[in-house]
């Protein structure tokens, strides 16, 4: 029933304004369990593919949205469950993964249907990076859900890091036809087979998307982008740093000189 008046709140203004254009909406089951495996550029992801949708979808959210004090936080609780999210703490790396597979297995054998991003974060740089084969690979096969991939396309442009007020343009979603991986049952425990599977669903993300593909995680290369922009910034400041006893040594120099020409005169 939440849901239902957040689709309504929530879905029906979005699709208004930004007016989001569709491709492969028939791949998505009118009914029965399904995975959407999608690409992950924005926070509004899970909003305007929700949107487009005639089915409830869940996705996983962090513990934070869920948790946190007083009324902004009841209220940003509140939000977050009536759009279909479902938290998970992942203040410990292998904890917070059981309890995403596990919360996918519930929601598939409900019927429903189950989001995840494999590159496990949103991407740094708009590129497609190395999909996690933990979640998504094993929910999978312990459900034998099908594997409907998706793709988010100019999300990260409607509200670049740093812009406060939206931009109002026309993203897009592309759904791809289902992958069935019936043919892995059984083999959740073998760690070829997660990644075999997982490279699979992300290469026919990449084709939906037309996105560069990157062989390796989104969480390391936010790593070495957090760590570049540390540097330049040390760099800078040590070229000011410099340009700063330069200045100073030639401000001396030039009192040195003018005492001495006095003294000599």
């Amino acid at each position: 029933m939440l849901y239902g008046a957040m689709k309504v709140s929530v879905g029906g203004p979005l699709k208004m304004i930004f007016r989001p254009w569709v491709e492969g909406l028939e791949n998505v089951p009118a009914e029965g369990p399904a995975i959407l495996a999608s690409n992950h550029l924005s926070f509004s992801d899970s909003f305007f593919l929700p949107a487009v949708l005639d089915r409830k979808v869940t996705f996983i959210a962090k513990a934070e949205y869920f948790t946190t004090p007083g009324v902004k936080g009841r209220l940003t609780a509140a939000f977050f469950k009536g759009v279909g999210q479902l938290p998970v703490d992942r203040s410990g790396a292998r904890g917070a993964g059981e309890a995403a597979i596990k919360s996918g297995i519930e929601v598939l054998e409900r019927g429903e249907l189950f989001g995840i991003y494999p590159e496990g974060t949103r991407s740094p740089d708009g590129r497609l990076y190395r999909g996690k084969p933990g979640g998504l690979a094993r929910v999978a096969l312990a459900t034998g859900a099908p594997v409907i991939p998706v793709a988010m396309i100019d999300t990260e442009k409607i509200q670049p890091p740093g812009k406060v007020m939206p931009k109002v343009m026309r993203p897009g979603i592309r759904i791809g036809e289902p992958l069935d991986f019936s043919r892995y049952q059984g083999m959740d425990h073998d760690r070829f087979v997660l990644r075999a599977l997982t490279d699979e669903v992300m290469y026919e993300i990449m084709k939906l998307s037309g996105q560069e593909y990157v062989d390796m995680y989104a969480t390391a290369a936010k790593r070495q982008i957090a760590e570049a922009a540390k540097a330049e910034k040390e760099a800078g400041r040590a070229a000011r740093e410099a340009e700063k006893a330069a200045q100073a040594a030639l401000a001396k120099a030039e009192k040195d000189q003018a005492d001495k020409e006095r003294s000599e005169s």
